[in-house]
Parts: C-alpha cells; structure tokens; sequence
C-alpha cells in the first residue's frame, strides 16, 4: 500500500460522518441495543475513574459517509464499522467501544456516571484504517 493511500485513508470520512447525542439522560431511555451486533467495549489505558459508573446513558447517532475528505466516494462495502469515543475530558476519550457492523449507525452507551461526557465516532474501514475522529459531542447526566 503506498503512502498517498494510507494518507488518504486515515483522512477519510471525517468531514461527512455527523453526530448526535439524544438527551436520554438518568434513567430515562432504552438501558441498551439489543439487535445482536457484535460489538466489544473495553476501557482506553486499562483505567477506570470511580466516578463513571451510574444509572446515566446516551443514545449517539450518525450518518455513514459517502465520501472521504479528498472528494472521492467511499461505498458501505468499504467499511468495516466505527469506535466510539467517550470519556469525562473531551482531551481524554480513553473508554471506547467498538462496533463491528458498519450498517449499525446508533448506539446507547450506558452506566455513566453524573457530570459532563464527551463523545466521538470514528469509522474503520475493511483495511482496518482508522479515520481521524469526529468533533467531539456532550451530554451531560
């Protein structure tokens, strides 16, 4: 693979992917999505902050892109899924879960704790290139 095409991968799809966060807030909304997409959860640095644990969710939403930065198109085929980014710092977004579907494009993440969270979508493709990370959303519980 040149360099030219790993340049433009990693630069791929952040200008068209678009994010929401639902206001479901403590207690309210759906507890998770339960359609049998494999996904995995794991936390960023092996670490995990006392305060992250609750009855608080948030339901992200966005739109697949159709095309990358430079201009060119990107098909659904070409993606393999997106990493979701959170963390109580939009400087820190180290607790991440994985989503290994690219058609899946919402999400309710659940047990956050009180305060102020901070999220972001980034979209990997079937080559495993990352895209940089989409702007960083709130919501606070």
């Amino acid at each position: 693979m040149s360099m030219k095409r790993v340049i433009k991968m990693s630069q791929a799809w952040i200008a068209a992917l678009v994010i929401g966060v639902a206001l479901t807030g403590c207690g309210g909304g759906s507890s998770g999505v339960t359609d049998g997409t494999d996904r995995t959860s794991s936390s960023g640095s092996g670490s995990s902050q006392a305060s992250s644990t609750g009855d608080g969710t948030a339901t992200l939403s966005w739109v697949a892109p159709a095309t990358r930065v430079n201009g060119d198109g990107i098909a659904m085929g070409e993606l393999q899924g997106y990493i979701i980014r959170f963390g109580q710092s939009a400087s820190d977004l180290s607790q991440t879960i994985t989503i290994n579907d690219a058609s899946v494009m919402d999400y309710t993440v659940t047990n956050l704790g009180t305060g102020e969270w901070f999220f972001a979508v980034q979209v990997v493709d079937l080559d495993g290139l990352t895209s940089a990370p989409s702007e960083v959303v709130s919501k606070t519980i």
